[in-house]
């Protein structure tokens, strides 16, 4: 099945640079793979943006991106990552990152963002994490104890919602589930 036919109009626009080729999941609801090979850079995260918002447009929500072909990620393609997770979370959907190679991991680490993400060892595993309702939801999710994403200042939350880091003034969302947003 060609991307075109998972998603229309998905290989409209092409970028030699990152290559995403698709694969549904058909044992889950709204759920799509995305192999990346390539890299992600302030180039190319616009074409990276537009054609995954287009498959979260056609009802993909739950995303898999397998990163196992990508070798690079700046911190504008990080932000992308971030963008997709804000779009399909209101939607009930989530994202799962697979395969990321150290040095790539290594950037998500020291911007912060390690912690937001789910990272899965491999397909099986977020498979598994989606057909389990995609959310690994506490009951006693509050009050949270977290580190500041741009700080590392430890940080107490007593309910969802947005507030600022007593430290380095970001704004910060938290929503019910306890997952850190910047925001």
């Amino acid at each position: 099945m060609s991307n075109n036919e998972i998603v229309s109009g998905f290989d409209e626009e092409k970028d030699e640079s990152l290559k995403i080729r698709l694969q549904k999941v058909d044992s889950v609801e709204g759920c799509l793979i995305l192999y990346l090979t390539g890299y992600i850079d302030t180039y190319n995260s616009n074409f990276f943006q537009k054609r995954v918002t287009r498959a979260v447009e056609s009802g993909f929500t739950r995303l898999i991106f397998h990163c196992g072909g990508l070798n690079y990620v700046s911190s504008t393609g990080i932000g992308s990552f971030t963008a997709f997770l804000k779009s399909v979370k209101p939607r009930g959907g989530d994202l799962v990152l697979l395969e990321i190679q150290p040095k790539v991991y290594e950037v998500f680490q020291l911007l912060g963002f390690s912690q937001f993400f789910n990272i899965k060892d491999n397909l099986d595993e977020a498979v598994e994490f989606f057909k389990k309702g995609g959310a690994t939801v506490e009951s006693d999710v509050f009050p949270k104890i977290f580190k500041c994403p741009i700080c590392s200042k430890k940080l107490k939350a007593t309910r969802a919602g947005r507030f600022r880091c007593s430290e380095c003034k970001t704004i910060l969302a938290i929503d019910n589930s306890g997952q850190v947003f910047l925001g």
